[in-house]
């Protein structure tokens, strides 16, 4: 058996990895894929990747576009899923503030430099007219850091999935003041230098299989119910994700590549452009 170090959110988007390992698939291809939920998000698990402790990753496609171009050794291998995602901007319930222009000068809760929260947060302020530069931020590491900042009083304002934070927000611990959509595909599937290296065949049965899942996720009986239990959503707020998401079986084009960096670049958020070669496994 080939041991294969995989990480990922513990979210909705990445059942389809759960049941390939409960079905036992990696495992009729000889691999032990051992997963790890890393709640911290994409920034700690650029930090896995970086130091070897990790092969592979489901990651924010912004985070380790910005962390590869600042060093990283690793490669994307492909979109995970291509559909946007839909960041929730939230503040503590009992909070004045009703809209995202009032949380202008507010200070950002984020749960570590690099993350998906920290890196939205420029691209909402710029879609708001606002100045990026003159963000600033307060680290949570992980939603429940959130929770507990926001309540007691930070007065920061907080960006999530919107889904993964609905349950907090009926339940009267978030308000939601609207949402920030990525402009680009939202999740891809990354993996070490070292590891490519080596290991091309392991990579193309890891691939094959969760293709297979993700490209018959939808139409599997009562899925929608089976998300709503093991994620806490209502059936509804499942239902609606589901009609929003999409999971790709490609690589990333070069194009799409090049217009994330672009808009990194304008942010300031990476130094320069870079070619598709450092960025994309082939």
């Amino acid at each position: 058996m080939k041991n294969v170090n995989i990480v990922g959110v513990p979210e909705h988007f990445n059942l389809p990895w759960h049941l390939a390992m409960e079905d036992g698939a990696f495992e009729d291809r000889g691999i032990a894929l051992d997963w790890t939920d890393v709640p911290e998000g994409t920034g700690k698990m650029c930090q896995l990747l970086e130091t070897g402790k990790a092969d592979m990753a489901i990651i924010l496609t912004e985070g380790i576009i910005k962390s590869i171009s600042q060093g990283n050794p690793s490669k994307i291998v492909q979109e995970f899923v291509s559909s946007p995602l839909l960041w929730g901007i939230h503040v503590a319930a009992d909070s004045e503030r009703s809209s995202i222009a009032s949380v202008q000068h507010d200070k950002v809760a984020i749960s570590r430099m690099g993350s998906g929260s920290h890196l939205m947060a420029y691209v909402n302020a710029q879609n708001q007219g606002w100045d990026p530069e003159k963000l600033q931020f307060e680290i949570v590491d992980n939603l429940d850091g959130a929770v507990k900042n926001l309540t007691e009083g930070s007065n920061a304002y907080f960006m999530w999935e919107h889904f993964t934070t609905k349950p907090l927000v009926d339940n009267g611990t978030f308000k939601r003041l609207g949402d920030c959509p990525t402009p680009w595909p939202c999740f891809v599937i990354a993996a070490t230098d070292s590891f490519l290296k080596d290991n091309r065949g392991v990579l193309g049965h890891i691939l094959d299989i969760i293709n297979t899942y993700t490209l018959e996720f939808k139409e599997i009986p009562s899925i929608d119910r089976t998300l709503s239990n093991r994620y806490g959503q209502q059936l509804e707020d499942i239902q609606e994700w589901l009609g929003k998401t999409s999971w790709g079986q490609q690589q990333m084009t070069p194009k799409t590549l090049e217009g994330i960096q672009s808009r990194l670049f304008e942010l300031n958020l990476v130094e320069e452009i870079k070619d598709s070669s450092r960025f994309l496994w082939k």
